[in-house]
This record gives structure tokens, sequence and C-alpha cells, in this order.
């Protein structure tokens, strides 16, 4: 088969078949991954350039899309209660990390990331998939606010764990890490004010090439690409009384349409890239274990605290727990990382990930009465969804008002 076909049989292959499958619950990202792994078991696209390309652009746009909706009102509005939640993932997070280290043996280093990736939800997918979830606005509003909350916290720990070797070489990651976060308000400054009153509508373009940019800058860092898509799509939200276009609503459904479309590439590339020694009973024993152990966890500790603070009825506050399960993005990035960066982690430790990222991503679809689907464009891109007035009357006086669960 000639490279054309078979671009046009990939491009037919990621944009009709997770369709299709959608009648069935199954998210759009879990087909397109296993896709990708028929195709590298079929010795097809190993080691295409041009899919590479495509799915860095995919993981980029995720990630911007996630640091575009990161709305610094929304986590103040309710920072103690903000505080609270992210307090429990932290312990979570620890008591995690600790029970794999205890049981295997491995550093501390390699069981934090595999911690990571069981207890963080994917904030891109989650944003991407919140209106099919079938949340009321209240519980969209929560969802989303835990989610972003969470993955700063997430990402903050990554960071970290991957430069502690030395303290040399944290100074000097932290170092150029801020310079990079100096560096992209200054350049934004510079567009508004040298390129946008001249181009107009050009603010997509630049905003996806500096995320790109950033991106790879974070990726020679260590930390991955999606830091660096994520902090301009942070600075870009700030920016809006500079350059309001960089966070209005055409824009962002640009970005939500751009990361829509590449997204599949990635899911594709992470599902032919899989390593075979993860692929094995051993793994999905492992991936098992986890589900068990971490999904009554997750939804209790998230369900709990909104009842507690929020005095919310338990089966609401299980919606918002449910919607905030799907690990899939994070979960593969650091399976990746952990592959690559680590040696001696046995590879069922590894390898359990796979099988729990793909049936948590499943979960709410299957519970909440909706297909998850990171592909899926909302048009309705000028509702503005109402203040949370319900969940604000519930919470007690001591909590603070609007204070988020």
């Amino acid at each position: 088969m000639s490279s054309e076909l078979a671009y046009i049989a990939l491009l037919f292959a990621l944009f009709v078949i997770p369709k299709a499958l959608q009648r069935f619950r199954i998210p759009g990202a879990i087909t397109s991954l296993l896709l990708g792994l028929a195709a590298a078991r079929a010795g097809l696209f190993t080691g295409d350039p041009t899919l590479a390309l495509l799915a860095t652009l995919g993981i980029t746009g995720l990630f911007l899309f996630a640091g575009l909706d990161v709305d610094a009102k929304d986590l103040r509005r309710g920072a103690a209660l903000v505080a609270q939640h992210l307090v429990i993932q932290a312990l979570l997070l620890a008591g995690v990390a600790w029970a794999i280290a205890a049981a295997t043996g491995v550093d501390w280093r390699p069981a934090t990331l595999v911690a990571l990736a069981l207890v963080t939800p994917s904030t891109g997918f989650i944003l991407d998939s919140l209106q099919s979830f079938g949340l009321d606005a209240d519980q969209r509003f929560w969802t989303r606010t835990k989610a972003v909350a969470t993955e700063l916290l997430a990402l903050a720990v990554l960071f970290a764990v991957l430069q502690s070797t030395s303290a040399a070489r944290f100074a000097g990651a932290t170092a150029a890490l801020l310079a990079v976060v100096v560096l992209i308000p200054l350049v934004m400054r510079a567009f508004a004010v040298a390129i946008a009153p001249w181009a107009p509508r050009s603010e997509f373009a630049f905003l996806v090439m500096l995320a790109v940019m950033a991106a790879f800058a974070t990726r020679k860092l260590g930390v991955y690409y999606l830091v660096g898509a994520f902090l301009v799509g942070v600075a870009a939200r700030r920016f809006r009384e500079r350059l309001p276009a960089f966070s209005s609503d055409r824009l962002l459904h640009a970005v939500e349409v751009f990361a829509s479309f590449f997204a599949p590439f990635y899911f594709f590339s992470a599902g032919a890239h899989l390593h075979p020694e993860l692929l094995t009973l051993s793994s999905l024993a492992a991936g098992l274990v986890y589900l068990a152990a971490m999904i009554p966890l997750r939804v209790g500790l998230v369900a709990v605290h909104r009842k507690l603070a929020l005095r919310e009825r338990l089966g609401q506050a299980r919606r918002v727990a449910t919607a905030l399960l799907p690990t899939l993005v994070f979960s593969l990035v650091l399976a990746e990382i952990v592959i690559e960066r680590f040696e001696g982690v046995p590879p069922w430790l590894v390898g359990g990930i796979i099988p729990y990222a793909l049936l948590n991503t499943m979960i709410p679809a299957l519970t909440l009465g909706a297909t998850a689907s990171f592909e899926e464009v909302h048009l309705d891109v000028t509702v503005t969804e109402p203040e949370p007035q319900a969940a604000l009357a519930a919470a007690p006086p001591a909590a603070g008002p609007g204070q988020p669960g």
C-alpha cells in the first residue's frame, strides 16, 4: 500500500470507526488507542515521523485547552474548600505511593509516578467530554474546578519528582521553567502590540505555535510536552485584559476543535508505542487490582468530602466523583515516562496502568448515562453556565459562600 493510501485509511479509521462504536458507549479515545495497538502488531506506521508530529499536536492541543479553562476566579471563589480537596488528593497520592513502594520495593520516584497515574484525572479529556456526561450546571462547575486544581498539583509533583535526582539539577530545572513562565507572557505582550493590530484573527495560529514551542521546551527539561502547553493556556487566560481575544469563546472553541481533531492521532500513537512487555496477563491482573482498589477509594473520598463540606446528598456527590475518574491521558504519559526513565521497575506494575486507565475512562459513559468522547465538538459556545447557586446555598457558613467541594 502506498503511503498516501495508508494515510487515507488512517484518517478513515480514526474519524469513522470510533464514531460508529460510540453507540456502544465506547469512548473514541479508547477505540483510537486500540487501533494503534493493532496497527503496531501489523507492522504499520512504526517509527512514522508524520504520525509522531500529529500525536504531538494532539497532546499539545489537549493541554492547551485544559490551560485555557483555568479560571483564577473559580479557584479563588472557594479557596478554602479547593485547598481541602488538594490536601485530600495529596494525602491519597502519598498513601498510594507509599503502598506501591512498600509492596514492590521500587524507588520512591517511580512509585510516586505510578501513584500519580492512578489518582490524577485527565483534565483535558474530562473538559472535552464534560457536556456528554449528563451533568447539570452545578456539577459541571465543580467537576471542572476540581479537575483543574488537581492537575495543577499533579504537574507540580511531576516536575519535582523528575528533577529531584540532585539539588543542582532541581535548581537548574526550576530556573529554566521559571524562565519559560516569565517568557510566555512577554511573547504574548509583544504579539499584542506588534502583530495583532495588523493581523486580525491571527490569535489562534499564534497561540497554537506558542504552545508547541513551549511544549518542546518543557520536553527538553524532562517534564514532557504537557507542562509547556498547559502554561501557555493559563497565561493566555490571564492575558485577557490586554488581548481579550486570547480568552474569547471563539478562540476557546477553536482550540477545542483543534484538540478534537488531533487528539485521535495521539491516542493512536500511544497505542502503537505500547511496549510489548506491558501487555501481559500479569499487567491485566494488576490493572484489575488497581481498579478494584482505587475506584471506590477515589469516588468515596470526593463524595464524602462534598457531603461534609456542602451538605450534598451522596447520590449527587457521586456524580461529580464519577466524572473525575478518567485518567487516560495522564496515565499514558506517566506510563511512558516510567518505562523510559527508570530501570528495575516491574513491567506488570507499569503495565497495569493501561487496563486501569482504559476501564476507568469508560465508567462515566456507562454510569452517567452518556458517552464520553474526546472528539465531541460543542457548537453552542456562547452559553454561559449559571452560578452554582444550589451548591452555594447548601454550603455551611464556616466554609464560606461559593466554595467548591
